[in-house]
């Protein structure tokens, strides 16, 4: 889709700033041909067949509670449904739409939706790990591959990708996100909507995507999921819009709604979020559809009873009321009272339209019936290739007479794979795998008993919930359709400790799997309050690293968990996240050195649970303060500054962090322009300085680094953070091989959000690092002149 064009550049202010309006729209959803077809069916519509487009209806799995128990056939025959959600299989949504299309009035097609998060049937990383590889080319190929198979299956419109800016990973949506910054979360963004649309709607194997949630899930008051946000429109503006803006410049023919309120009113009956800044502000010409019966829930914010809410839904600009029963109910009476007037409801009909007919769904309307899904080499290839790229080494130290313990060496003959995650396939996939079968899932166990044969001892340790929480949730999932694959229920949490501990004393090296139940406790209403390893597992940890023996610590949690012991304590730490049905020869890939780590943190780890929300790019205060100060002599002076009295306020691994099995090493970074002018910044958006660095990989073995551009406004009409991403690349680099690195500036990294909420460039000095994460030293500086 086309990138937004410039409308207006405002005059120079007293500040002597520049600011910009974007405007994008979607050029198929913005066509003569398809909005002429739009108009002539419309003027052909019943009340009760507009009303019907704005229907959605779930008739299968559910991610929440039905609404009701509706006769299907009999609605869609009646022109009354306008799309349906978890229909899968090209048999079942092909009865459907030959009853919509043979047997309904206007023969209007359904638009069949699923949550599509990482991966249909074949699973990749979830979203977090994959942004985890700093690759915009590997979201790309998700949605790429993830299309394909959905289109198969009947699916034209997936609920991805969902962008909130997260920074709290006691919100269990955080596995959904691409983390906490809004410049890598919207350069993903962008590649997600091109890997599903491939910019051209029409095509038999693209799908529409549906950007979420909007607005701001991710900053839920205390990372509960369902609450309230309440921030500064600076804020919102600044940071929490951003991904979303980037999806609709990629253009994006959908965006969901989210659950939560904004600063008191529900982001579902939103008018400033769906009408102001989204379609006045952006062009956004797709439509909007809540999330599972948001509507209907807009009751429980108490703003009104049921035709209340779905009149202020409706008139906000949420065009498809998904599973909350009340469009179907109660807007007929309301548009015939003139209580809503008839444009109101016309226009999310056309919005609605506008999509089916440029996906060409009135036109080919039935998906051709094939084989049944079966991951291929190729399919399997792709998902392990990704889920090599998302694993994170956080820890490589060497061990007296062993040196670092990562790869793993020859001379470790005998290997112990401890842990309840090694050999649990229902919980290796992640959560979110709708159509994943465990099944499909190659485990850790699995893996290394192929290259190791006899010479890898197992023992699972313990559960990952405690024994009587486990038997209770044996055979129960949330978001993946089966529970097979899970391990069965431990009955003594304490003699299995035992028995891994003898196990760990027979062998050389000891590989310990652990993380949490990702099926249960990772993805929506799955908030914590503690971020440590869940049942046993810290007991068996340390038990394990008790016995003297080299640890290696293998992390298969898809959120940050609280890693402070495990960090000061054991040698070797890979974080490797939800990995997907490739999870054992991705992780033994990176083990034994098959594959040199290259993945970088897209969210700070907490040293505590108690420094969340943490964050990199914090505003900067009037009393910082410098360093550890907790072993420091206590005074008023290293006392009264903006600090924890029991812990550092650093993350315990930050923003962009990621070893190597190589060393890379940074020149001092160039600028070709240490001095611009402002007007210069304000004739367009191309770029008025090049920062230039040389990277070098100076280690023995080839590998791949992810540099990476950080700013900070050193005086601005409105604080700014300590430090801002504003550049990336992947570089891969032969041992002793040095390339030169460039990153552009110009209007689109260094505006920011004045008071009057404008984007603008006001004359400053901008600090300028590069590095290999947001602890980057390298420096440089631009100077903005008037």
């Amino acid at each position: 889709m086309r990138k937004p064009r410039v409308l207006a550049v405002c005059s120079l202010s007293l500040l002597f700033s520049v600011t910009f309006v974007a405007f994008a729209q979607n050029a198929q959803l913005a066509s003569s041909a398809i909005n002429n077809r739009v108009e002539t069916l419309l003027k052909q519509m019943t009340l009760e067949e507009k009303i019907g487009q704005t229907v959605q209806y779930s008739a299968g799995f559910a991610t929440g509670p039905s609404a009701s128990k509706l006769t299907y056939d009999e609605l869609v025959a009646k022109g009354q449904i306008g799309s349906m959600l978890n229909v899968v299989g090209a048999e079942r949504t092909n009865h459907f739409q030959h009853i919509a299309m043979e047997k309904s009035r206007l023969h209007i097609p359904i638009i069949f939706g699923l949550d599509v998060i990482h991966g249909h049937h074949t699973t990749f990383p979830v979203p977090l790990a994959i942004a985890a590889s700093w690759d915009s080319a590997a979201a790309e190929t998700v949605a790429r591959v993830s299309a394909e198979e959905a289109r198969a299956d009947g699916i034209d419109w997936v609920f991805s990708p969902m962008v909130d800016i997260s920074r709290d990973p006691r919100w269990g949506r955080i596995i959904e996100s691409n983390g906490e910054d809004p410049y890598l979360s919207s350069a993903l963004a962008r590649a997600w909507v091109q890997g599903y649309q491939q910019g051209d709607l029409t095509k038999p194997d693209s799908v529409a995507a549906s950007v979420k949630h909007f607005a701001a899930y991710g900053a839920v008051i205390a990372g509960r999921d369902y609450n309230a946000v309440d921030m500064s429109e600076l804020t919102l503006r600044q940071t929490y819009l951003k991904p979303y803006r980037a999806a609709v410049e990629a253009g994006v023919a959908t965006v969901m709604t989210s659950f939560n309120s904004l600063n008191g009113v529900p982001s579902t009956a939103n008018p400033f979020l769906l009408t102001q800044i989204l379609r006045n502000e952006w062009g956004f010409n797709g439509f909007v559809v809540s999330d599972w019966a948001a509507v209907g829930e807009l009751k429980n914010h108490a703003i009104g009873d049921g035709p209340t809410v779905a009149r202020k839904a409706l008139e906000a600009g949420t065009d498809m009321d998904m599973e909350g029963n009340l469009y179907a109910t109660v807007l007929a009476d309301q548009v015939r009272s003139g209580e809503i007037p008839q444009k109101v409801l016309d226009e999310a009909v056309r919005r609605i339209l506008r999509v089916k007919f440029a996906m060409g769904l009135f036109d080919h309307p039935y998906t051709p019936v094939g084989p049944a899904y079966s991951p291929t080499p190729e399919r399997r290839a792709a998902a392990r290739k990704i889920a090599d790229e998302t694993m994170v080494l956080l820890k490589n130290d060497p061990v007296e007479g062993v040196g670092n313990l990562l790869p793993l060496s020859a001379k470790m003959k005998t290997v112990a794979l401890i842990g309840p995650m090694a050999d649990d396939a229902l919980n290796l996939q992640g959560a979110w795998t709708v159509t994943g079968n465990p099944k499909d899932v190659i485990t850790i166990k699995a893996a290394l008993s192929r290259r190791l044969g006899d010479n890898l001892l197992y023992a699972r340790g313990c559960g990952l919930l405690p024994p009587k929480d486990e038997a209770a949730l044996k055979g129960i999932t949330f978001t993946s359709p089966t529970s097979a694959g899970a391990a069965e229920p431990l009955s003594n949490d304490n003699q299995s400790i035992a028995e891994a501990v003898e196990t760990v004393r027979k062998a050389d090296i000891t590989i310990l799997a652990l993380g949490e139940p990702t099926n249960w406790m990772e993805g929506e209403a799955a908030s914590r309050t503690t971020l440590g390893f869940t049942g046993a597992q810290q007991q068996l940890l340390e038990a394990v690293v008790a016995t003297g023996k080299p640890v290696v610590l293998v992390v298969l949690a898809a959120r940050p968990l609280e890693l402070k012991w495990a960090a000061e304590h054991v040698p070797a730490i890979l974080q490797a996240w939800s990995p997907g049905i490739e999870a054992g020869p991705a992780v033994e890939d990176v083990l034994f050195g098959v594959v040199n780590p290259s993945g970088k943190l897209p969210l700070g780890f907490p040293r505590s649970v108690g420094q969340e929300p943490l964050y990199y790019a914090q505003s900067p205060n009037g009393r910082p303060a410098e360093g550890d100060l907790r072993h420091m002599p206590l005074n008023a002076q290293q006392k009264m500054v903006s600090r924890y009295m029991d812990e550092q306020n650093s993350a315990l691994f930050p923003f962009g962090w990621g070893l190597s099995y190589t060393r890379f090493s940074y020149s001092q970074p160039t600028i070709d322009h240490a001095q611009v002018s402002l007007r210069n910044i304000a004739h367009d958006h191309k770029p008025v300085a090049t920062v230039s660095v040389d990277l070098q990989n100076s280690g023995s073995v080839a590998g791949t680094e992810v540099p990476q551009l950080y700013i900070r406004n050193t005086s601005a009409s409105v604080e700014q953070p300590v430090r801002e991403l504003k550049g990336f690349s992947r570089i891969t680099l032969a041992p002793g091989e040095t390339k030169r690195v460039t990153f552009t500036l110009g209007f689109d990294e260094l505006n920011f959000y004045n008071a009057a909420l404008k984007e603008a460039i006001e004359p400053t000095t901008y600090d300028i690092w590069v590095g290999g994460s947001s602890l980057a030293t390298a420096h440089t500086t631009l100077k903005v002149m008037e």
